[in-house]
């Protein structure tokens, strides 16, 4: 994940900051504590409303931390390996 994102510009990183603060600090004005202080089932109930939001911006951008996050944890071999994902370097034509 670092290294996909070493490459991107300096202004996804801010957003990307800025996304994540977004998430720790909003549920206050809903539920009365960060993000990282509340239940699973609430912390749950928080992201699929981000998920699913009407506001483009912020789908797009739990969207995109989303990819980031998969990326971090199935980029790993122990990832993919659990999944039983075994990459070929032929792709898709090592299966025919």
């Amino acid at each position: 994940m670092e290294e996909s994102l070493r490459t991107r510009p300096t202004s996804l990183h801010r957003q990307i900051r800025l996304l994540l603060r977004f998430i720790e600090w909003v549920p206050v004005l809903r539920f009365g504590r960060p993000f990282t202080s509340l239940d699973v089932p609430t912390r749950a109930q928080f992201l699929a409303g981000l998920q699913n939001s009407r506001v483009d911006r912020l789908r797009v951008g739990f969207w995109g931390l989303r990819t980031l996050v998969m990326l971090g944890y199935y980029g790993r071999p122990a990832g993919g390996a659990g999944i039983g994902y075994k990459p070929h370097a032929r792709g898709w034509e090592a299966l025919r």
